[in-house]
């Protein structure tokens, strides 16, 4: 980076530490883009497009037996980059700035854990945790590397293939799956196994909503981190903050759907702007006391 880029990047974090300061115990909404430096791809460009086909629609893995063997055939390989990603210098930032009392507590879009792996206490997973099943008609659950085991054994040529990971556990993976054994739970013997997450054309469960909206109302602002908020389930809480009067910036490399409503906005990585919003707040004493 040149001098001039560095001291618009200095500038950028000083503007954002100020609001912090200003804006004590703020509520932070990640997306994809505080992940994608622990190996996880993203789902968008940074106009936010989508960077390759949309995911699985939970209708159509409902209701498709072909399109479950088409989505477990793929996570059987992709799922191993989700599962193996470690927290990164943005997660371990957020963690300190929730110590440090500056973060009252996360709303995270993503299925990964990550949040909690670095140490975050208050973290709500919006759309769920990739790392557990259910049965979609008793309600059973099982840690999903579980069943993950018992897809190998019963799919062992399946198990040597390779492919590029894609977002959330999928892979690059296009071939004829209609060999590839999906077993039913075992508690009922007929239930569908899905993933715990929300998937797109599914709703965020109220209860979920009604605990993130009650973070962010008991916080003073919203600080939005890597996500475009081009899903209705993230831009839901810039709205909410905005209606309130509470004030939010973002810190996000490219476009977002709710650009028009940031006091402060930093166009950086987020592993970039908050380890050093972190070191920041750490070398300034009492700045964001509890």
């Amino acid at each position: 980076m040149d001098k001039q880029g560095t001291h618009m990047a200095q500038d950028a974090i000083a503007s954002l530490m100020a609001f912090m300061v200003e804006t004590p115990r703020l509520t932070v909404l990640t997306g994809a883009g505080i992940s994608t430096a622990s190996g996880i791809p993203d789902y968008r460009d940074d106009q936010g497009d989508w960077k390759r086909s949309p995911p699985m629609q939970h209708q159509v893995f409902m209701a498709s037996h072909a399109a479950r063997q088409r989505y477990w055939a793929r996570a059987l390989v992709g799922f191993r980059t989700l599962n193996q990603a470690q927290p990164n210098a943005a997660h371990q930032a957020l963690a300190r700035l929730e110590g440090q009392g500056s973060v009252a507590g996360i709303i995270t879009q993503n299925v990964d854990g990550l949040h909690q792996r670095a140490g975050s206490r208050r973290v709500i997973d919006l759309h769920g945790r990739a790392d557990m099943v259910r049965c979609m008609s008793c309600g059973a659950t099982r840690p999903r590397q579980d069943l993950h085991d018992e897809l190998g054994a019963l799919n062992p040529q399946w198990l040597a293939l390779g492919a590029h990971a894609a977002p959330d556990g999928d892979a690059d993976l296009e071939r004829d799956f209609s060999d590839f054994r999906v077993p039913a739970c075992t508690g009922c013997s007929e239930g569908i196994w899905k993933p715990d997450v929300v998937f797109f054309g599914d709703s965020v469960p109220r209860h979920t909503v009604e605990e993130a909206f009650a973070l962010l109302d008991e916080s003073s602002g919203l600080l939005v981190v890597g996500s475009s908020l081009m899903v209705y389930s993230g831009y839901r809480f810039a709205r909410r903050a905005a209606r309130a009067g509470q004030p939010l910036a973002c810190l996000n490399l490219g476009r977002t759907r709710a650009d028009e409503l940031f006091a402060v906005k930093v166009s950086a990585s987020a592993e970039d702007g908050l380890a050093a919003l972190a070191e920041r707040l750490d070398a300034a004493p009492g700045a964001a006391a509890p």
